[in-house]
C-alpha cells in the first residue's frame, strides 16, 4: 500500500513540473512572447538613397509603400517649404511634381500602415547637383509671331555647349501638319531647325526647349526651360535672276509683282548680288547704307529689307533710277524705285525666302542667315542625334 501511494505522489509531482514549465513558456506581458511579436507588414522605400549627393534636379522623387498604404508623405526644401507632389490613387506612391533647385538639400518623410494597422515611419535627406555654371538659352521666333515659309527655328546659348547631343535631346518641335525637318549645329552656341522644304503656309508651330537640368558638359547646366509658339504666314517667295534686272514676287504659287531692279555689279564678283537662298531678316523704313570703304557716307535709303548679314538689302534707290531695270550697278543690294520698294516692304514678312540666281558669285555659308545655303543631306549630318 505504501509503495503504491508513493508512485502516485511521484506521478503528480512530475505533472506539476510539466505544468510549471508550460506556464513559464506561455509567459505574461513581457518575456519571450514580446520578442517574437510579428514585425509591421508595411515597407517604405525612396527613389533616392539617404544622404545621396548630386541628385538630378529634374527626376521626380518617389516615396513608396509595399504591403501597405501611405498615410503621409512630404518632401521639403531647405526653408521647410513643401515640394509639390501627389499620391497615386491606391495611396501606395507619392511622386514629386516640380523640378528641384540646383545645389539644395531636401528632406523627406513618410508613414505607411499595412492591414495589421501598424505604422511604419521613414525619413531621410539628399542634396542636388551643384553646377559650376548655368547657361541661358534663347529661342527664335518668339511667341505669337507670324513669319515666312523659310524661317528657321534657332536656339542660341550664352556659352559653348560641350555635350550637344544632351542639349539636342531636350528640344522638341510640334507642328499642326506633318513637316519633315532636322536640327543642325551651326556652331558650339547655336542649333537651328529647318524643314527640308519650305514650311507649308499657315502651319502652327510649338517649340519646347526643356533645358533646365541638362548637363552641357564641364559642370555647365541649363538655366531654364524656354518655349515658343508661332505661325507660318502665306507663302511668299522673291526670285531674282540677276541678268534679267527684275525682282519677281510669288504668293501662294502665283506671281503677284515684277519690279525693275538694279543688282550688284556683274563685272566684280565681290560686288555681285550673290547666288543663294536667303531669308528676310529685318525691315527698316529708313536704313543707313554708308560704306566708307567705297567712299560714301551718310547714305540713307528708304524701305530697306535685309536678307543677308553679308550686307545685302532690297531697298529704294532713286539716285540709281537710270539703271533700275537696265543694268546692274549696285554694290550688292537690290535697288528698286521708291514706289515699288514701298509696296514690297509693306507685304514682306520676316522669314520670307529670297532666291538669287545668275550671278558670278555664290554666297558662302557663313553670313547669317545661311541655313538654306546648306544642302539638305549636309544639314542632316550636322545634327548630333543622327
Amino acid at each position: 500500500m505504501r509503495a503504491g501511494r508513493m508512485r502516485t505522489a511521484s506521478a503528480l509531482g512530475a505533472l506539476a513540473t510539466v505544468l510549471a514549465v508550460l506556464a513559464g513558456c506561455s509567459g505574461g506581458a513581457g518575456g519571450e512572447a514580446a520578442e517574437r511579436e510579428a514585425p509591421p507588414e508595411a515597407k517604405l522605400t525612396a527613389s533616392v538613397t539617404k544622404n545621396a549627393k548630386d541628385v538630378p534636379v529634374t527626376e521626380p522623387i518617389t516615396l513608396k509603400a509595399a504591403k501597405g498604404k501611405l498615410t503621409d508623405a512630404k518632401l521639403t526644401n531647405e526653408e521647410g517649404k513643401p515640394v509639390d507632389g501627389e499620391f497615386s490613387k491606391d495611396k501606395k506612391t507619392w511622386t514629386s511634381s516640380e523640378p528641384l533647385g540646383y545645389g539644395k538639400t531636401y528632406n523627406y518623410t513618410a508613414t505607411a500602415a499595412g492591414s495589421d494597422r501598424k505604422s511604419v515611419p521613414m525619413r531621410g535627406s539628399f542634396s542636388t547637383v551643384a553646377p559650376s555654371s548655368v547657361v541661358r538659352a534663347t529661342l527664335n521666333p518668339t511667341d505669337h509671331q507670324t513669319v515666312g515659309v523659310a524661317m528657321p527655328i534657332s536656339v542660341k546659348f550664352e556659352a559653348p555647349v560641350q555635350d550637344k547631343a544632351a542639349a539636342e535631346r531636350a528640344l522638341k518641335v510640334e507642328t499642326s501638319v506633318p513637316v519633315e525637318g532636322s536640327w543642325a549645329w551651326l556652331n558650339d552656341q547655336q542649333v537651328d531647325w529647318r524643314p527640308k522644304e519650305y514650311w507649308p503656309a499657315h502651319t502652327k508651330v510649338n517649340v519646347s526647349a526643356n533645358l533646365y537640368g541638362v548637363h552641357y558638359g564641364g559642370g555647365a547646366y541649363g538655366k531654364t526651360d524656354v518655349t515658343t509658339e508661332f505661325e507660318i504666314g502665306r507663302e511668299q517667295i522673291v526670285k531674282i535672276h540677276t541678268p534679267d534686272h527684275r525682282m519677281n514676287v510669288y504668293r501662294d504659287g502665283q506671281q503677284v509683282a515684277s519690279y525693275p531692279a538694279s543688282n550688284g555689279k556683274d563685272a566684280d564678283p565681290n560686288l555681285n548680288t550673290p547666288n543663294g537662298t536667303f531669308i528676310v531678316m529685318s525691315k527698316e523704313e529708313v536704313g543707313n547704307f554708308s560704306n566708307p570703304q567705297y567712299g560714301y557716307t551718310d547714305v540713307m535709303k528708304k524701305w530697306a529689307v535685309r536678307f543677308s548679314n553679308h550686307g545685302e538689302f532690297i531697298h529704294e534707290n532713286e539716285e540709281n533710277a537710270a539703271n533700275i531695270g537696265v543694268a546692274n550697278t549696285s554694290h550688292g543690294c537690290v535697288n528698286l524705285r521708291e514706289s515699288d520698294a514701298n509696296e514690297y516692304f509693306q507685304g514682306a514678312l520676316i522669314g520670307d525666302p529670297v532666291e538669287v540666281t545668275g550671278s558670278q558669285a555664290t554666297m558662302e555659308a557663313k553670313y547669317d542667315v545661311y541655313d538654306w545655303l546648306i544642302p539638305w543631306s549636309q544639314w542632316q549630318s550636322m545634327s548630333e542625334l543622327g
